[in-house]
């Protein structure tokens, strides 16, 4: 393995708030990715049930749905409808359009889109800023 390809595309972002997950999403999302991903967001409802999440999609090229689990998918899509309230995606729209193409089209949580020049609004809707 090279050392570039252990780099993690989903980085956790530092913010104001407790109860904000926020992160970053660069390159490729593999499915060591996601379960990551999905790991740190059951970290994150364990300590706030009810919490915002934040996705800044820089550089985001793909993510591998067909090699992650149907499981993890499925344990992923449920903690959100459950635990989610806000969502803000900043980045390509269709990029966040793969994203909620996996959530059912009712969403239990509000969900906003933001182009990359309208950042601080997506920080600003969700009441954080990071840090």
């Amino acid at each position: 393995m090279k050392f570039l390809e252990a780099v993690p595309a989903v980085r956790r972002i530092e913010t104001n708030r407790d109860a904000l997950f926020a992160i970053d999403v660069v390159g490729e999302v593999s499915p060591a990715d996601a379960e990551n991903l999905f790991g740190l967001l059951e970290a994150a409802y364990a300590l706030h049930p009810r919490i915002d999440v934040l996705v800044r999609l820089t550089d985001a090229e793909n993510v591998d749905w067909a090699n992650i689990s149907p499981d993890t998918l499925r344990q992923g899509m449920t903690g959100a409808m459950e635990h989610v309230v806000r969502c803000a995606a900043i980045g390509d729209p269709r990029w966040a359009s793969l994203v909620t193409g996996v959530f059912p089209k009712a969403l239990p949580f509000e969900f906003k889109r933001f182009d990359m020049d309208d950042e601080e609004a997506a920080w600003q809707w969700i009441g954080a800023r990071p840090t």
